[in-house]
């Protein structure tokens, strides 16, 4: 019997990229485990051109190469289908708030595509696994399953590992939440407004800027007193959904 509690589906996906840039790096492979509420589940994978040159340590990991690709469609041929695909679901994976899901929302942007992430719930197993038991996908599969990740570092096997390391965990501790919204919970480091955590909310419900010279100040206060620092973002190498964050101030700073 499955113990997790689902009122809609939770989608696991896992991303294979040129490099870990969000910003400057694309996507290459995509795959997903669709997880419904009824306990089936769709799995897909499709490999992506990125239309720039796959580097070689990149290509070293995840063994995807600039020949492997020339075919595939672009992010941008294929976002609107993925964007339905994953419509209404909640969203899963292994170090996703920090790196699969920025880059997804820097692909969706690029593509044109507005996909709302604001009420989309975010599990990232990773950080559940590093606050009981700090380790690596492989070895979180190991401890938690009881054997080998066999064909580590492709998309389809990280992301059904993933799927199978959150279902173990919620069978190994009895004070795992099993309901996805506190899962989401358990699995964020901080209160992030966007999804680097360049921006993070305090007590009081303030947006803090959490990085640099201004970092632990009031963003509405320094984007009133430094009239320069929001062009600054603006101009920098920042994921649009962090300009986004910045922007809402900004706007705001003006009523």
């Amino acid at each position: 019997m499955m113990k997790l509690q689902l009122t809609r589906p939770l989608v696991f996906f896992d991303l294979e990229t040129t490099g870990t840039n969000i910003t400057q790096d694309r996507i290459v492979e995509i795959s997903i485990v669709k997880l419904h509420p009824d306990g089936h589940t769709e799995t897909r994978t499709r490999r992506i051109n990125p239309q720039m040159h796959i580097p070689e340590e990149a290509t070293a990991v995840h063994h995807i190469s600039d020949d492997d690709v020339a075919d595939e469609p672009t992010f941008a041929q294929v976002a609107k289908s993925f964007a339905q695909l994953i419509s209404g679901c909640d969203i899963a994976g292994f170090n996703s708030n920090r790196f699969d899901v920025p880059m997804l929302d820097e692909e969706f942007s690029r593509a044109g595509v507005d996909f709302d992430f604001s009420r989309v719930n975010f599990i990232d197993v990773q950080t559940i696994y590093h606050k009981r038991e700090p380790r690596t996908l492989s070895a979180a599969y190991r401890f938690y399953c009881g054997k080998d990740l066999e064909g580590a570092h492709s998309a389809c096997a990280d992301t059904e590992a993933t799927l199978e390391v959150l279902l173990a965990q919620l069978e190994k501790y009895d004070d795992m939440p099993c309901d996805v919204k506190s899962l989401a919970k358990e699995s964020s480091q901080n209160d992030n407004v966007d999804f680097m955590g360049r921006l993070i909310f305090d007590d009081k419900g303030r947006e803090i800027i959490n990085f640099g010279k201004y970092k632990g100040r009031v963003a509405e206060d320094v984007l009133k007193a430094d009239c320069g620092y929001y062009d600054w973002i603006m101009k920098g190498d920042f994921p649009s959904n962090t300009k986004r964050a910045f922007t809402r101030i900004k706007l705001r700073c003006k009523k």
